[in-house]
């Protein structure tokens, strides 16, 4: 990490740290006590560094990290999210625009964008992430989507690269929420290289000079080793004949009859999370499939987000994780057979306040 700067905002204070060093820009996420989760006031510092650096002609590569130890970023900051429907206020609706917005700008972004998704690396962590054209993993990484276990669904893109990955493996990582290391990550399009921790200061320092993309890969390229073996490859015979069920009570069902006892481990996690959360992520998954462009997808996720508002599970979720922590959320209703597909449906009408208005590379909004 430089100690060159030349962004007013590089104070240890500050929720996310910026400098530019050798037309390396570099963001930091800096919230190490809560894993970097993103607040508002970080979405909108990392979207206008983003939009001045892409204009800067001096910038010519993008990294974004996080501080300390324990990972990139464990997502939003959930506990906000909740005072937000419990307050029936706009909140969360307006982090949710700013968020998806800088989601897609990630994808597009005009420079080579480096995200180092060392340590624990979830919701939005995966959004400010996976989008980027240049993504690294450790051997401390753990990536995963868990909107399920809050009464959520997976959102900042999320549902748009776990419905692209082979097979039913983003099915199965999307249902149950599992954390996954570097090999798995790999194998399911969310990242492109595996670098040991160690070696990441050193990549930093070689990130500063490269000028195109294909040069930043192959400074990357110099660093990248095997990632330590995986799992989900090895599971794709069950996972793929059990999640291709056309309902979330059948892919239990064949979860719980297939031989591999991983199967039947899977069974009892989806059954531990919201009801009403499985099911509408399996329709929001099979729905982004036939979607053509992240920004569909993007904004169909702005319309199940905010409908979750209204749902007693995301209240009772968040409650249940990270407020009494309790671990013990009282779904309502309680089981896959007791949820309203009427329910399900009304996740995907269009929001209150419109839609996010994003553009594919198309032109088309």
């Amino acid at each position: 990490m430089s100690d060159s700067t030349t962004d007013a905002t590089a104070h240890t204070d500050a929720t996310v740290l910026l400098r530019v060093d050798k037309g390396l820009a570099h963001a930091t996420l800096n919230r190490p006590r809560s894993i970097n989760a993103l607040d508002h006031d970080m979405l909108l510092v990392l979207a206008e560094a983003l939009d001045s650096w892409e204009k800067d002609e001096s910038v010519s590569v993008v990294l974004v990290d996080g501080a300390g130890d324990r990972g990139l970023c464990a997502g939003g900051d959930i506990r906000a999210i909740r005072a937000s429907a419990v307050d029936g206020d706009d909140g969360a609706a307006r982090f949710w625009r700013e968020e998806y917005h800088l989601n897609a700008h990630i994808a597009r972004y005009t420079k080579p964008y480096v995200a180092f998704m060392d340590g624990v690396v979830m919701g939005g962590g995966v959004g400010v992430s996976a989008h980027g054209g240049v993504r690294v993993v450790t051997e401390r990484s753990k990536v995963a989507m868990p909107e399920t276990t809050i009464g959520f669904v997976p959102d900042v893109g999320g549902t748009f690269l776990l419905s692209r990955a082979p097979g039913e493996t983003g099915t199965h990582l999307a249902l149950t929420g599992t954390p996954i290391g570097a090999a798995d990550a790999l194998y399911v399009g969310l990242a492109d290289h595996f670098v040991p921790s160690e070696r990441l200061p050193e990549l930093t320092a070689a990130l500063a000079g490269p000028d195109s993309r294909s040069a930043v890969t192959e400074v990357v390229g110099r660093f990248a080793e095997i990632a330590p073996a995986g799992t989900l490859a090895d599971r794709r015979s069950w996972i793929d004949s059990c999640y291709s069920a056309d309902t979330a009570e059948e892919i239990v069902e064949r979860l719980r009859a297939h031989a591999d006892p991983e199967a039947a481990k899977a069974a009892d996690t989806i059954e531990g999370k919201s009801p009403t959360s499985v099911k509408t992520t399996l329709s929001a998954l099979r729905r982004a499939r036939a979607l053509g462009s992240l920004e569909e997808v993007l904004e169909q996720e702005y319309r199940v987000s905010c409908a979750t508002l209204t749902w007693p599970d995301l209240v009772e979720g968040i409650r249940a994780q990270v407020i009494d922590k309790d671990r013990s959320p009282k779904w309502s209703p309680a089981t896959l057979a007791e949820v309203d597909a009427a329910v399900v449906e009304s996740a995907f009408a269009p929001a209150q306040d419109g839609p996010l208005g994003l553009k594919d590379p198309g032109g088309r909004v």
